[in-house]
């Protein structure tokens, strides 16, 4: 065994650390982690048994089967999350709607956790949208005063350059056009009509 083994397992660990993050974050992961979590004590706890001393309580419903399937379905939908990021919207509306069709069928819903993990769930997964690669700002040309651009740094205390690239509205003559009707020009005089 070398003396760089350790520091090579470290560096490692930290490699896959880093691409786990990755892959994590281009997919709704959250939202399948709850959503199977939330099918576990729907598909469980119809087939428990708890005991009290030398009393069994069986918490089984006439809809075992269907709380199982239920269940297990939750856990595909979840993991299917992971995988198949592009079926995230169909994934969490079915896992809500299963989720609420455990309510009647599954002991509440898995004593109401497995319910609210996979309403929780279902709803990250519809409301979770990829995000878009950040992109390279083009740079800035002229000469500033910190990080704002020339065309925006006021000539003095009192008025700003207006920037050169947003297009200002203009009237037919070309002259530059008031938009705010609060012009001395039209007579508003800084006061707006109601009327």
């Amino acid at each position: 065994m070398s003396a760089e083994t350790p520091a090579a397992a470290a560096g490692q660990f930290t490699r896959r650390r880093l691409q786990f993050r990755a892959w994590r974050g281009t997919r709704p992961f959250w939202a399948g982690l709850f959503v199977a979590l939330g099918g576990l004590p729907i598909a469980y706890f119809p087939y428990a048994n708890l005991q009290i001393g030398h009393l069994t309580l069986a918490m089984a419903t006439t809809a075992g089967s269907g709380s199982l399937i239920i269940g297990v379905l939750l856990v595909v939908l979840g993991v299917s999350l992971w995988f198949q990021k592009h079926v995230r919207v169909f994934a969490g509306v079915a896992a809500i709607l299963l989720a609420l069709v455990s309510i009647p069928v599954s002991n509440l819903g898995g004593f109401l956790i497995g319910f609210l993990l996979a309403m929780i769930g279902g709803a990250m997964a519809v409301s979770w949208v990829p995000g878009e690669p950040p992109q390279a700002e083009p740079p800035l040309e002229g000469k500033g005063t910190g990080d704002a651009p020339e065309s925006v740094v006021p000539a003095d205390l009192g008025t700003q350059v207006p920037d050169a690239t947003v297009p200002q509205p203009r009237d037919a003559a070309g002259e530059p056009k008031d938009l705010s009707g609060t012009s001395p020009a039209n007579g508003a005089n800084g006061r707006h009509s109601a009327g």
